[in-house]
């Protein structure tokens, strides 16, 4: 018996849609995540049973739709309610953060271009913390890459065709050799390992309900994982906008181009001047993320 649940949320006047969108377009070969037209199509597992999401985005209205491949008695109405506005980023605060910041000097030149910018969220903080342990150090392509050998090597199909990345119990119980394979490096592969075992014995909550820095601490304990990728499973997975990503190299990039500086700033120097934004500092920098090409900073 399989079990077909939809909800329809509101979106806000300045949704950047396209933002969303381009979050899901990561993998061109869409093993995983496919997008077409508004419609995004994700595999993911809960509790262990391949699941299709389908999101469909219109102007002013988002829809979810889960079709599980067998009765998932875990599916609700408002668990899917809060799935929906948790990947949208709805929860993130920028009205606040752009009235507070309208006439600042630098940050009023990014939300010159930027307006509405919020963070596209992971399905899960897991998943989150899996992408970020596998682009530690790399480029977005070559994650992306690997990420995609590893739900090939470990992942599971749903009926539709699209495959479902790896809960945690999958890769509690993944071999390193199987990571190697992949492409991962031994520290990451350990890494990953060790933070879905630890989930799988209770030893570490990153359940949504958690406190942001309660689970930053805990993070940090683990080794393989340090500031950066504690502050990007933050970002994208639960939404908190207060994570520092000074080490983060585009950010440094874009600052020096925002500051018109003759040479990039330092993680140092980075650190310091985002520290003046608290609690929005992550989000910060994800408005440097966004200038890449453009002109008139």
């Amino acid at each position: 018996m399989t079990t077909t649940l939809s909800v329809t949320t509101s979106l806000p006047s300045n949704f950047r849609h396209s933002d969303f969108l381009a979050f899901h377009k990561r993998d061109k070969t869409e093993l995983a995540e496919k997008v077409e037209g508004n419609l995004i199509r994700k595999g993911m597992l809960i509790n262990g049973i391949p699941c299709c999401l389908s999101l469909s985005l219109n102007n002013d209205t988002a829809t979810l739709q889960i079709d599980a491949d067998s009765y998932a008695s875990s599916l609700d109405h408002d668990g899917l309610a809060a799935l929906l506005t948790h990947m949208l980023g709805l929860n993130q605060d920028i009205d606040a953060f752009e009235a507070h910041y309208q006439t600042h000097p630098d940050i009023s030149r990014l939300l010159k271009h930027h307006r509405g910018l919020r963070i596209p969220q992971t399905t899960t903080p897991f998943e989150a913390i899996t992408w970020a342990i596998t682009g530690q150090l790399i480029s977005v392509e070559a994650a992306v890459s690997i990420r995609r050998r590893l739900i090939e090597a470990t992942g599971r199909g749903h009926s539709s065709g699209i495959w479902c990345s790896p809960d945690a119990a999958t890769l509690a119980n993944t071999e390193i050799d199987t990571y190697r394979r992949c492409g991962f490096s031994n520290s990451k592969a350990t890494t990953i390992q060790r933070v879905a075992q630890m989930l799988e014995n209770n030893e570490l909550d990153l359940s949504l309900t958690a406190d942001p820095e309660v689970v930053a601490r805990e993070l940090l304990a683990i080794k393989g994982v340090g500031p950066w990728t504690v502050s990007y499973t933050l970002l994208r997975g639960f939404g908190w906008l207060d994570g520092s990503l000074h080490g983060d190299v585009a950010v440094r990039r874009n600052l020096q181009r925002l500051l018109n500086s003759e040479e990039k700033p330092s993680e140092k120097e980075t650190q310091v001047w985002l520290n003046a934004f608290s609690p929005w500092r992550a989000l910060v920098a994800a408005h440097l993320w966004a200038i890449q090409s453009e002109q008139g900073y």
